[in-house]
């Protein structure tokens, strides 16, 4: 109780609560900034199970993109045009593929950065079933920990839309990648329509092998089949007019063109040993192939050769070759230079 005779202003006794606030903040706000950042160093993902998270995700997207072409359900919009002036088509299995995909692997590691190709509101509850795909468990140890903030994941719910709406699907793909300080490290490529999954973790292992041999001299070269006219002239510049160069769809069906496919799946993939492309590319496209091939002992990199960061930005503006069980470096020197910048 106050003295007798003195009256306590409740604004008074408000305005000394708020400076003692301000000077216990002022005295302790450093050691609470550096136990929060400490805790922050603590949040470990386990790459494993981000790898199972990852293919589970593809093949869940992937039975969205194949229920939606067989129902004929498209609901096809443009998102706008490309660089080069093509019409970038929407459909509704890339927005269902993207709400399965990207919610199922933000509700299981919700403080990893996930990018993905499109942008939707819609929240879906799904969760990982906890299951580990026997092949994973025979080939990658688990307690492959790394702090959650190196991570960046990119998703493409739908590789190939274009071809997917004129019913090419073979090119057609779901793909998750996972870089660790921006390199790749796993790389997951689904092929809805068949149901084969091509996963690969870096340094780890893979259920995709490279072929046993491949031919430069020259060599059968895989391009984008919306403008392999226009790269045609830089191929023969490099390899000669003899070059093969065949067009195809979808980044990550390129991807695969490269590498031995099941025998069950051959005759269904063209066979190429270089894979080029020569203007602006998203890291969502590219990222997942850019990791099998590393894991194979490949390499995909700008045309001038530099690596590719597959963190910030989604824009990758060096064009790409990608190759394996080659001598990258040799191709690399062969490609006339070019500014992506200027096509």
């Amino acid at each position: 109780m106050a003295p007798m005779g003195i009256r306590l202003s409740p604004l008074g006794v408000a305005v000394f609560c708020l400076l003692g606030v301000g000077v216990i903040y002022h005295l302790y706000a450093g050691v609470i900034s550096s136990r929060w950042a400490a805790f922050r160093q603590r949040r470990k993902v386990d790459l494993r199970d981000l790898l199972a998270v990852s293919v589970e995700a593809a093949v869940l997207g992937g039975r969205e993109v194949k229920t939606v072409r067989e129902e004929n359900t498209l609901k096809e919009k443009s998102k706008g045009k490309t660089r080069e002036g093509a019409s970038e088509p929407l459909t509704m299995g890339d927005l269902q593929s993207h709400r399965k995909m990207f919610n199922l692997i933000k509700n299981t590691f919700p403080e990893v950065t996930v990018h993905s190709e499109e942008h939707d509101s819609v929240v879906d509850k799904v969760t990982w079933s906890r299951d580990i795909p026997a092949d994973i468990l025979d080939k990658i140890d688990g307690g492959k920990d790394v702090p959650a903030e190196s991570i960046t994941v990119w998703i493409d719910p739908l590789d190939a839309t274009q071809e997917y709406t004129e019913h090419l699907v073979k090119y057609v793909t779901t793909m998750v990648c996972v870089a660790v300080d921006g390199k790749p490290v796993i790389g997951v490529i689904h092929q809805p329509f068949t149901g084969f999954t091509a996963w690969a973790f870096v340094g780890q292992g893979s259920n995709m092998r490279p072929r046993s041999s491949y031919s430069v001299s020259p060599p059968k070269v895989i391009v984008s089949r919306s403008h392999s006219g226009e790269v045609k002239s830089y191929v023969q510049d490099a390899f000669g007019n003899s070059t093969t160069i065949i067009g195809a769809g979808g980044a990550g069906y390129k991807v695969l063109s490269l590498l031995e496919m099941p025998p069950s799946e051959a005759g269904s993939i063209d066979q190429a040993d270089v894979y080029i492309h020569t203007t602006f590319i998203k890291k969502w496209d590219i990222c997942a192939g850019a990791a099998i091939l590393t894991a194979l002992g490949g390499q995909m990199t700008t045309l001038e050769g530099e690596d590719i960061d597959y963190s910030g930005t989604p824009v990758n503006k060096g064009g790409l070759v990608a190759s394996v069980g080659v001598d990258h470096a040799a191709l690399v020197e062969r490609l006339p230079h070019r500014d992506p910048n200027k096509h």
